[in-house]
């Protein structure tokens, strides 16, 4: 369907709040859907009944904590969306697993296909001024049976809110898209809504600018490396610095805060330790991650981020990150150099390894390739110090006193790494391990990683 763009156009994007799938506590905000996948949110946005939906990243939890009307209109809202890196590392570190990153960028265009399907139409609302006319475009290629009800910018079209409201309504629209930015959208939709007849209204931040191609989105590998914020913060460093550099990392602290107090004061101490270990890390290393990130793209074709599944704590698997450092058939290939092994045991290593890439021996020596493991850490799979993380075929051939070194989570570094990493063999390696398990503290922690800095300056036994 076609549609006739003015200057006056505005764009509205509502948000939706539906019966949620489960309420539980995250540090910071309670969030519904939280295990809610794509489509089962989509069909909860467009279920019988009148939706306010919001989508929730750390910017909009530290905006909430600083701005009463905001929260108040945060806690009015019917749906709350899980938004980012942010919240999920929050969610984790309450032991809450998001089934999935309901970001407005994703799942708005998923929204509308399913309208588009139930002979719904859309009005969008707010962006600069053409934006939401190019941004509709976009919608009506991507969906090609959906109806645009209207468009209107959010600069000068929004100055009148009664004539704004007043051409909602008379386009018929089911569905608003406001696009005017935390928190002036939410607080619009807040005092608003109530005047509209659209059964829907979303907030959906700087949606228009993605579809209308004024802000390029990352590539699909950034993105499933969960870097996306750092792609946005090269785009836009003066404007985003203190929203994705000081502002996640006054987030994770108020959500790691709320998170400790729920624990024993030896774990809540250690667990402090490690979130601000990782936190600070993930802040001061993000221009080496992006270079690394670039690096390994450039060396080698496959993903950037390396996952695997290894056995943590009490033996329960957990998905481990890391750079990629070899060529994307190196599980495939594994089997045929177990007996080129230069380490006595069950744990393959490898100094002539012909999987590694340039790059990867690089990242290796200088454990680099270990630094997405920050983000295991934040969630609580992995600690800072702790035995390295088995796989599963290696737990499954160990001896039974080796055993005990699930009794506490692995760690990026432990005592093995800092005495000679690969160059210690298995039987010593376990009881190094089981002697940190039986002796840990927040002070042998500290001690263990200060001694980090100097084994990986001097990168003795890694290869």
């Amino acid at each position: 369907m076609t549609h006739t763009c003015h200057e006056t156009d505005f764009v509205t994007f509502t948000p939706v709040k539906a019966p949620a799938l489960t309420s539980r506590y995250i540090p910071a905000l309670d969030l519904s859907l939280l295990d809610a996948t794509s489509a089962q949110a989509v069909d909860a946005l467009l279920a019988p009944g009148r939706r306010r939906a919001f989508f929730m990243n750390a910017h909009c939890c530290n905006t909430r904590r600083r701005n009463p009307a905001y929260a108040r209109a945060v806690a009015d809202a019917d749906m709350l969306l899980p938004d980012g890196i942010g919240i999920e590392i929050a969610a984790r570190m309450s032991g809450v697993q998001l089934a999935e990153n309901l970001n407005g960028t994703d799942l708005v265009p998923l929204l509308l296909r399913k309208a588009a399907q139930r002979g719904q139409s859309v009005f969008l609302f707010g962006g600069k001024p053409g934006a939401a006319c190019v941004a509709a475009n976009t919608l009506i290629h991507r969906c090609p049976n959906l109806r645009i009800a209207g468009t209107r910018d959010g600069y000068a079209g929004a100055q009148d809110t009664d004539d704004v409201i007043a051409q909602i309504n008379e386009s018929g629209a089911d569905i608003v898209l406001v696009a005017l930015g935390v928190p002036q959208q939410e607080l619009w939709v807040h005092k608003n809504t109530h005047r509209l007849h659209a059964r829907l209204c979303i907030a959906v931040g700087a949606l228009f600018d993605f579809l209308a191609g004024i802000v390029v989105r990352a590539p699909q590998p950034i993105r499933r490396a969960r870097l996306e914020w750092a792609w946005r913060l090269a785009q836009e460093p003066r404007r985003l610095a203190k929203r994705y550099l000081a502002g996640n990392a006054a987030f994770l602290a108020h959500a790691a805060k709320a998170a400790a107090t729920q624990a024993p004061l030896n774990d809540r101490l250690r667990r402090g330790l490690d979130l601000l270990v990782s936190s600070s890390a993930l802040v001061v290393l993000t221009p080496v991650l992006a270079l690394t990130a670039a690096a390994i793209k450039a060396d080698s074709s496959g993903p950037v981020l390396f996952r695997q599944t290894r056995i943590g704590q009490d033996g329960k698997p957990f998905t481990m990150l890391k750079f990629r450092s070899m060529v994307s058939d190196a599980e495939a290939l594994r089997a045929a150099l177990i007996t080129t092994s230069d380490r006595e045991g069950v744990c393959f290593k490898s100094r002539s390894d012909p999987r590694i890439t340039r790059v990867g021996r690089f990242i290796r020596r200088y454990s680099i390739d270990e630094l997405p493991q920050i983000l295991n850490v934040l969630r609580g799979d992995m600690a800072t110090v702790g035995p390295r993380p088995a796989l599963p075929e290696e737990v499954a051939a160990y001896p039974k006193r080796a055993m005990g070194r699930l009794a506490v989570k692995p760690g990026i570094t432990g005592i093995w790494q800092v005495s000679g990493r690969a160059d210690i063999g298995f039987d010593q390696m376990i009881e190094m391990d089981l002697s940190y398990a039986a002796s840990r503290s927040v002070l042998l922690d500290v001690f263990v990683i200060c001694k980090t800095f100097r084994a990986v300056v001097s990168s003795d036994g890694a290869y």
